[in-house]
C-alpha cells in the first residue's frame, strides 16, 4: 500500500508590516527589502497617515514603518494618536539631519521602538547593510514590549554628601533599543553631586548631540556629547558620539575620556563592550556598570570583564525592558550582580556608590 508523504509543516507566521511614507520610491525600496526576508512581508503601503489609519484597522499589522515628514498629518502627530489609542510596534524612518534627529528623539519619547535612517539611493553599495539593519529592527520591534506612555523620571535622589566618594567612583552605562528613554529615566533622578557617568547608546552620528542636549535640559546634572581628552567630573554625564567608540582612561589621578574611530565591535561604533572593557582596565572596583534595554549581545562580554576587575554591575530586568537582549546576555554570562527594574536603577546605583558595592545582591 502506498503511504503518502507527510504534509509539509507550516513555519511560524510571517511578521506583517505596513510601510507608511509619502515617497513612492521609499515605499517600493522598503517593500522589496522586507519581502525578500523569509519571516516578514509587507501587507500594505500608505502615502500618508490617513490611509495608514484605515490599513491598520483592516490589516492588523505586527509592525509599521513610519516616515516623519508627510502630507495631511505629521508623522509625530499620527504616532502620538496611535500610541494613545492603539499602541503597537513602530519603527521610524528618519532623515539624518539635526531637525530629523530632534524629531526622531521625540518619536522615541512618544513610544516608537526604534528608528532607521532614510535610505540613500545614490549609495548602492550600502544597500545590503541597510537591509540587514532595518529587517533586524523590524524583527525586534515585533516582539518588543509596547506600553502606553507614562511619566518618566521621578524625584531627584538625595545628594551623596560625600565628595570623595563621588570623585573616585564612576557609573558606566550601555544601552541600545529602547535605551534613550531608559537612560533619561536614570539620569533624571541623579543628584548634582553624583559620580561622573559614561554612556554608550547605539545611535548614528548626528543624533547623539541632540540626545545629549535634550537630556541636559531635563536633568539636574550636566549632560553632553563626549569629546576627546575630557576630564570626567562629578555631576556630569558623557554620551559617546555616534561616530566614535567612547573609552575611559587615566591621566595621573584623573579619569579622562578617549574617543576612537576603531572598527565596529558587535557591528556597532560606538560599542558598549569597548566602553565596559576600558572601565574594567582603568576603574575596576571604583565603577558601577549598568546594562539597559537593547537587542543583541553588545556589552555582555565587557560587563563580565568589569565584574572580574571588581566592579558591581546591574542589569535591567526583563519586565521593564523594551528588548531584553543585551541584559539577558549579560546575565547569562555572569556579568550582572543584580537584576533591577528600570524605576529602581538610579537609586540602586547610588546605594552601591555609597557602600562601595559591599551590599550587592548576587544573581
Amino acid at each position: 500500500m502506498h503511504t503518502p508523504p507527510p504534509a509539509a509543516t507550516a513555519g511560524p507566521p510571517k511578521k506583517r508590516v505596513i510601510v507608511v511614507d509619502d515617497s513612492a520610491l521609499i515605499r517600493k525600496l522598503l517593500s522589496q527589502i522586507i519581502n525578500s526576508q523569509p519571516d516578514m512581508e509587507v501587507v500594505g503601503v500608505a502615502p500618508d497617515p490617513l490611509v495608514a489609519r484605515e490599513l491598520i484597522r483592516s490589516l492588523n499589522p505586527d509592525v509599521i514603518t513610519l516616515d516623519i515628514e508627510m502630507p495631511k498629518m505629521d508623522g509625530l502627530d499620527f504616532l502620538d494618536r496611535l500610541m494613545r489609542l492603539r499602541p503597537m510596534p513602530v519603527v521610524m524612518v528618519s532623515t539624518l539631519t539635526a531637525r530629523g534627529s530632534d524629531a526622531t528623539l521625540r518619536a522615541l519619547e512618544l513610544g516608537a521602538v526604534d528608528y532607521v535612517a532614510k535610505p540613500a539611493f545614490d549609495i548602492e553599495h550600502g544597500l545590503a547593510e541597510y537591509a540587514i539593519e532595518i529587517t533586524d529592527k523590524i524583527r525586534h520591534a515585533a516582539v518588543a514590549r509596547i506600553r502606553q506612555r507614562v511619566a518618566t523620571g521621578g524625584a531627584v535622589l538625595p545628594a551623596l554628601g560625600n565628595r570623595l566618594a563621588s570623585t573616585e567612583k564612576l557609573i558606566i552605562i550601555g544601552a541600545s533599543t529602547g535605551g534613550t528613554e531608559a537612560i533619561k529615566e536614570v539620569l533624571m533622578r541623579m543628584p548634582p553631586d553624583c559620580p561622573g557617568i559614561l554612556i554608550t547608546q547605539h545611535m548614528p552620528e548626528g543624533f547623539t548631540k541632540s540626545f545629549a542636549a535634550r537630556l541636559n535640559t531635563l536633568c539636574r546634572i550636566a549632560v553632553s556629547e563626549a569629546e576627546h581628552n575630557e576630564r570626567i567630573l562629578p555631576g556630569h554625564a558623557y554620551i559617546a558620539p555616534g561616530h566614535s567608540h567612547l573609552l575611559l582612561k587615566k591621566s595621573g589621578a584623573n579619569y579622562m575620556t578617549e574617543l576612537s574611530q576603531g572598527p565596529p565591535v558587535n557591528r556597532h561604533r560606538p560599542a558598549v563592550d569597548v566602553l565596559f572593557r576600558s572601565a574594567a582596565q582603568y576603574a575596576g572596583p571604583n565603577s558601577v556598570g549598568v546594562i539597559l534595554t537593547g537587542m543583541g549581545k553588545d556589552g555582555a562580554a565587557g560587563m563580565l570583564e568589569m565584574k572580574q576587575a571588581g566592579s558591581r554591575n546591574i542589569a535591567q530586568d526583563e519586565a521593564s525592558c523594551v528588548v531584553f537582549g543585551m541584559p539577558k546576555e549579560a546575565i547569562a554570562r555572569g556579568g550582572a550582580d543584580e537584576i533591577v527594574p528600570l524605576s529602581a536603577i538610579a537609586e540602586r546605583v547610588l546605594a552601591l556608590v555609597r557602600s562601595g558595592g559591599s551590599h550587592a545582591i548576587r544573581v
